[in-house]
């Protein structure tokens, strides 16, 4: 009899410990996959972001003229109830990528590139804060260079 006792007893314990232990895992599984899904977010966005400015410098470069474009951008105003930050990543003044994050959560991030040859406009912002006010996303070209940024209206 002691023996169906003990084995009932192992039995009910492992079966609580398996319980909480799924649960566990279940709680990381759906923290991974909302991650993933906000960084598929914040791609889709700085993918946005960057053929505009790719349109916005096709357009700018097919004349000889100097020139100014912008285009107002649809953005969404939060991801996972938290705004983003979208950045022009440059170096020397040179624009390399388009850079997109979570404020207060720089490890959930997205990143596409740009063109080469565009540079950065030394009197504008390249860096925004998303909210309720819209986007615009410049060029202009003022010879031999291309300048590019993005500002809230």
């Amino acid at each position: 009899m002691p023996a169906q006792t003990i084995s009932h007893v192992i039995c009910t314990t492992a079966l609580v410990a398996l319980i909480f232990v799924t649960q566990f895992f279940y709680v990381q599984v759906v923290n991974n996959l909302q991650v993933e899904m906000t960084r598929r977010e914040l791609k889709e966005i700085a993918d946005y972001v960057s053929d505009t400015l790719a349109n916005l410098y096709f357009l700018a470069n097919s004349t000889n003229l100097d020139i100014e474009l912008e285009k107002s951008l649809s953005l969404p105003s939060e991801i996972k109830d938290s705004t983003y930050i979208i950045k022009i990543v440059n170096a020397s003044s040179s624009a390399q990528s388009v850079s997109t994050y979570l404020e207060g959560q720089s490890s959930i991030y997205a990143t596409s590139w740009l063109l080469p040859g565009l540079m950065v406009h030394p009197n504008k912002t390249c860096e925004i804060q998303s909210g309720g006010k819209s986007v615009l996303a410049g060029c202009c070209r003022v010879n031999p260079y291309v300048y590019v940024w993005i500002e809230k209206e």
